[in-house]
């Protein structure tokens, strides 16, 4: 089967604290934990956490390696973005702060004039649109 529109997709990063990243994304931003791996450190096997909305199309696959983590940081472009259609709402800015994250401005002015942009706790950036998407 090709891919097409009903394909999952998972976007991976590493990170170097799976316990800040998992109150961030999921305490702070409200997804949900969809499956958890704890590593034994053995050569390749790293601990993992999922996290999405279960009904979405995507998740969020966050593995534990300090070592990659350290040795690739995000760039300003590294964007994970979510589309509200709606102001965006200062609780849940604040939520997000509180949970680890913290409000920076945005490399790209555009994200600035139409969202709000916070960096996670392993420094990629989550902006959040005040714009819809449309698939046309």
């Amino acid at each position: 089967m090709p891919a097409d529109a009903q394909s999952q997709v998972r976007i991976a990063r590493p990170s170097r604290d799976l316990a800040a990243a998992e109150r961030f994304w999921a305490g702070g931003l409200g997804l949900d934990v969809l499956y958890r791996h704890e590593g034994t450190g053995a050569t390749g096997d790293h601990s993992l956490l999922m996290v999405g909305w279960p009904a979405a199309a995507w998740h969020l696959e966050l593995v534990g390696d300090s070592g990659i983590a350290a040795a690739s940081p995000p760039g300003p472009e590294d964007l994970f973005v979510v589309y509200l259609d709606e102001p965006v709402p200062a609780e849940l800015v604040e939520r997000l702060e509180r949970h680890g994250g913290t409000r920076v401005p945005a490399h790209n002015p555009y994200w600035d004039e139409w969202g709000v942009t916070v960096q996670d706790p392993d420094g990629y950036l989550l902006v959040l649109s005040s714009r819809g998407w449309s698939k046309s």
